[in-house]
């Protein structure tokens, strides 16, 4: 046997116990904000000033060492640039600024 399907889109009527307004989905803020783009390049700016101090050190020839290779920049602060800038991008992906309510209700005008 076939089956007539309407056409017509029917709203779905749901109850709404709280007595709340329903929540547009539509309208909700980005998941990042500008805030959190700017950290987020911050982040990657240190990451790649931590790799390039990371740089050079390597011998003329592969014959002689070079003390080079185990100054202060290789050994300290690069990695501690290189942690601070992992840090800063966690901070900036995991971070949600709160948002201001402008907006008063209109139930809490009546009261």
């Amino acid at each position: 046997m076939a089956q007539v399907i309407s056409t017509e889109k029917k709203p779905k009527l749901t109850p709404n116990p709280t007595g709340k307004k329903s929540v547009n989905k539509t309208n909700r803020p980005p998941l990042f904000r500008k805030v959190n783009y700017l950290l987020m390049v911050i982040g990657v700016v240190i990451l790649i000033i931590g790799y390039l101090c990371l740089r050079g050190g390597a011998p003329a020839s592969p014959d002689q060492f070079n003390p080079e290779v185990f100054n202060a920049q290789r050994t300290i602060v690069s990695p501690i640039l290189i942690l601070v800038g992992l840090v800063i991008e966690i901070f900036a992906i995991m971070w949600h600024p709160q948002q201001k309510k402008t907006e008063v209700s209109e139930e809490q005008k009546t009261e």
